[in-house]
């Protein structure tokens, strides 16, 4: 199955907006273009799936172990006619000084030829010793194309290219000017998320005809072809009948959900439900509640404006339902959210208020150990610590004093820098995202979480 890792040198060089365009010049020359994205991101995933017209999956050393990378991989490749991995910062950057969990042991892993793209703003002979230490600093990563990014104008990319060609033996697929408009706009975390983007059609349209049309397709293709051969996995059956329905918050406030979780919440039993938590004045008929990250301060007059939404999904919790909640949703369900001068009501479940920061207040790969206050039973064999991440502007103040918390943590912030996960009732709420990985099954336990507590008669209500 031909397939090719996009990388750069660094960071902001410009890879998930050519990686964006890219998906979309292929799938619109009528290819079946499977993206993934290394590292634990929500939101270059959702414009790589926007862009492709497949769920993009998440490829991380760190929440999954290596086979589980490769079984992912061969799976979501099958039916592909190509598959395209975007990486995250350069292409030697990780956390370990040996390069184990970089992108270039992802690479390497999976058999991908490399194309860096690159930008150049500045930049002109300098490009030649750039692309000789990395080809040089480790051999063993083939990397068989570069896109020149920023290009500054045809004399710039003539000299750019010239210089390439006489000292180095790497191909030049592509040079993309520099233009505004081919800019997504970034937030705090990055990029703006496509779900919160009425424009993101518009702009994955012009990305992948100016992209299409700036870098030679038909190389690309070609060196995707010359990757390690990958004997992809026919789907299983289909999943089983659902024993229970779960409603998931799904709009421009919260949308940051793992393709591969919410696939393991139906094998699980579960019907998952959208809702809308900024239109929507009732819940729908479901028996638990899975209110996902995103950017609820984004929306957050919106989000207090909707209060008939707001008393429904208290009401459901208080009256026992079965809810887990990430980050944005966890946000969601404290007293107040605080932003810009502001302060807007919200649920009011958890007994706390929401201020966000100008800095990160937890940012990167977390490790937690459970406390046994869960509210979802500890299944056999479950891993003794939990491999997660975190990434939030926002910190809680007046925070209950006797609340109890599912998990100690080890590495990582989460709500106060040694716990996270807020338990009341049947409720979980933590900054930490969990991906149900590397031995972490939690979609398992929730859903027979919810399933215990519909039995008992625990929250469901039609039309809360």
């Amino acid at each position: 199955m031909p397939h090719l890792f996009i990388s750069a040198a660094h960071k902001s060089s410009g890879k998930t907006t050519v990686s964006i365009g890219l998906c979309a010049a292929l799938r619109a020359r009528g290819l079946v273009v499977q993206p993934f994205k290394k590292g634990p991101d929500y939101i270059d995933p959702l414009w790589l799936s926007q862009a492709a017209g497949r769920p993009c999956y998440n490829l991380d050393f760190y929440t999954m172990a290596r086979a589980e990378i490769e079984q992912t991989f061969r799976a979501q490749l099958y039916g592909a006619d190509i598959g395209l991995i975007e990486g995250n910062k350069g292409l030697y950057d990780g956390l370990d000084l040996d390069g184990s969990n970089s992108n270039a042991a992802l690479a390497a892993l999976l058999g991908a030829p490399v194309v860096l793209v690159l930008d150049t703003r500045g930049m002109t002979r300098g490009v030649a010793p750039l692309i000789l230490g990395y080809q040089a600093f480790d051999p063993q990563i083939r990397i068989a194309g570069v896109i020149l990014n920023r290009v500054g104008g045809s004399r710039h990319e003539g000299k750019l290219r010239r210089v390439i060609e006489h000292y180095t033996n790497v191909r030049v697929v592509g040079a993309v000017a520099q233009a505004r408009e081919l800019e997504i706009v970034e937030r705090h975390l990055g990029l703006m998320p496509s779900n919160e983007s009425r424009e993101a059609a518009a702009q994955i349209e012009r990305l992948g005809e100016r992209i299409g049309s700036a870098v030679d397709l038909d190389a690309l293709l070609a060196i995707a072809a010359e990757g390690a051969p990958v004997p992809t996995i026919a789907p299983a059956e289909t999943p089983p009948a659902p024993v229970v329905r779960i409603g998931m918050a799904q709009d421009e406030a919260f949308g940051f959900y793992y393709p591969g979780d919410l696939a393991a919440l139906r094998w699980a039993g579960a019907e998952l439900v959208p809702f809308d938590t900024l239109r929507d004045e009732r819940l729908p008929a479901v028996d638990g509640l899975f209110i996902g990250g995103g950017f609820p301060e984004a929306r957050m007059e919106a989000l207090a404006a909707n209060a008939p939404m707001r008393e429904a999904v208290a009401a459901f919790i208080e009256a026992g339902g079965p809810a887990y909640a990430e980050c944005g949703g966890l946000m969601y369900l404290a007293r107040s959210l605080a932003w810009q001068g502001k302060v807007c009501k919200m649920a009011g479940v958890i007994p706390a208020d929401v201020v966000m920061c100008e800095r990160p207040q937890g940012r990167g790969y977390v490790r937690l150990r459970e406390t046994g206050a869960s509210p979802w039973p500890a299944s056999e064999g479950a891993p003794a610590e939990i491999a997660a991440h975190e990434f939030h502007y926002s910190r809680l103040e007046n925070v209950a004093p006797n609340l109890d918390y599912a998990y100690r943590v080890l590495r990582g912030h989460g709500i106060d820098g040694s716990r996270d996960g807020v338990v009341y009732k049947n409720l979980l709420a933590s900054y930490t995202h969990l991906r149900d990985a590397g031995g972490n099954h939690w979609t398992r336990r929730f859903v027979a979480h919810v399933r215990a507590c519909r039995d008992r008669g625990a929250g469901r209500t039609a039309n809360c």
